[in-house]
C-alpha cells in the first residue's frame, strides 16, 4: 500500500507538481489531489494505484514499504539504484 505522505514525497523527489503526475499516469487532477489528501492509506481502486506506481517506478522512483529493506526504518521513497536492476 501507498500513503499519502510517500505520494506527495515521491513528486517531491521528482519535482512534479499533481499536474505532471496525473499527465504521467494517465489519471485525472481531481483523483491525485483526492488521493493526496488522504489522511494515511491511499484508498483508491487497484488500476488507478497500479497507474501511479507505474509511472513513479518509471521516473525512477521506488517506495519503501514497512518491511522493505532499508537503513531506517518505515515507509519512504528513494531513488531507484539503477546498478542493482537487471
Amino acid at each position: 500500500m501507498i500513503t499519502s505522505s510517500q505520494l506527495r514525497a515521491a513528486r517531491a523527489l521528482l519535482g512534479w507538481d499533481q499536474k505532471q503526475l496525473a499527465e504521467f499516469s494517465g489519471l485525472s487532477l481531481p483523483t491525485i489531489q483526492r488521493m493526496e489528501s488522504s489522511d494515511d492509506l491511499i484508498r483508491g481502486n487497484i488500476d488507478s494505484l497500479t497507474k501511479i506506481l507505474s509511472a513513479l517506478e518509471e521516473a525512477g522512483v521506488e517506495l519503501i514499504g514497512e518491511s522493505a529493506t532499508s537503513i531506517g526504518q518505515g515507509r519512504g521513497v528513494r531513488f531507484i539504484n539503477k546498478s542493482e536492476t537487471p
